[in-house]
């Protein structure tokens, strides 16, 4: 891809941060959505909640990328940080969307964030893009993520879905708390360990987003999970090998429901999807095992 001038939502998170850097060091020009008065030509003050976006400053992008939203596995799942998460995910995809499709010269990809979390419980069946979504609150709102960035692809913008598993890097997300545990000698499976965890490394799901971003003609949902889903305890016996540590502890299912209410169906919820769509377009993982992407973490 040609040396470009992108927009990113979401560049002080985990995701948004890492690919923010890898277009700036290949020589890309990135332009950063922020939650205050622009402090220059690289950054566009939005309000997702308020769905305002200072449309001016997408003049000019070849591509804008939203990963904005509030960390799904902050905080117990309470009421109002359910609205919360919604709140950001959907009303400022739902600005994005209405502000690119507002655009006299309109972006040519419009790549917005989704999650795994739409198939919601698999089980042991494995799942690919064709799947419908599940029942829940993650899939309800997946749905109603994926659907606030109709006007951007109804004005003709190519929009493609990240729906993303759980990451794997020692910088955030679940990750980041389960390494010091592991290393402490303390990590051990959740439940009974038979729950899938579709993982993806960091550098992989950064070269995924860039891939749908250059490949023309790639729209629609993408799942970005490495190909071969594990079992938590397959996960922890991996954790121990890399990590050289015992794995002893398990963390009764009761004992996480009673510490994270709601959100631990989440993590004893077993979600065994694969990246059929992705691997056909042509992209190849770095880090397609586990103990690889560990490594790479």
């Amino acid at each position: 891809m040609e040396r470009a001038r992108i927009a990113v939502s979401g560049a002080s998170g985990l995701i948004g941060g890492a690919l923010a850097r890898s277009l700036t060091a290949d020589g890309h020009r990135v332009v950063r959505l922020v939650r205050r008065a622009a402090r220059g030509a690289d950054e566009v003050c939005w309000d997702p909640e308020g769905r305002y976006v200072d449309t001016a400053g997408l003049a000019g992008c070849d591509a804008v990328v939203n990963l904005a939203g509030a960390g799904v596995g902050n905080r117990r799942w309470t009421d109002a940080y359910k609205a919360r998460i919604r709140a950001g995910r959907v009303l400022g995809t739902a600005a994005l969307a209405e502000a690119i499709a507002s655009l006299d010269d309109r972006p040519r990809v419009f790549v917005n964030g989704s999650a795994i979390g739409y198939y919601g419980e698999t089980g042991d069946r494995v799942v690919d893009e064709s799947a419908p979504a599940g029942s829940g609150f993650l899939p309800e709102l997946c749905v109603e993520w994926e659907a606030a960035a109709a006007p951007a692809r109804e004005a003709g913008v190519r929009t493609a879905f990240v729906r993303t598993g759980l990451v794997v890097s020692s910088e955030g997300g679940a990750w980041a708390r389960l390494f010091p545990l592991f290393k402490a000698g303390l990590g051990g499976r959740m439940g009974d360990g038979r729950q899938y965890w579709s993982y993806v490394s960091l550098h992989d799901e950064v070269a995924a987003i860039r891939h749908l971003i250059d490949t023309h003609g790639l729209s629609g949902p993408f799942n970005v999970t490495a190909p071969n889903p594990l079992t938590n305890r397959e996960i922890t016996e991996a954790m121990g090998r890399v990590l050289h540590r015992p794995t002893f502890f398990t963390v009764p299912a009761p004992a996480l429901r009673t510490v994270l209410g709601e959100m631990a169906g989440d993590v004893l919820g077993s979600a065994r999807v694969v990246p059929t769509r992705l691997l056909e377009s042509g992209f190849t993982f770095a880090f397609p095992d586990i103990e690889g992407a560990l490594r790479a973490a």
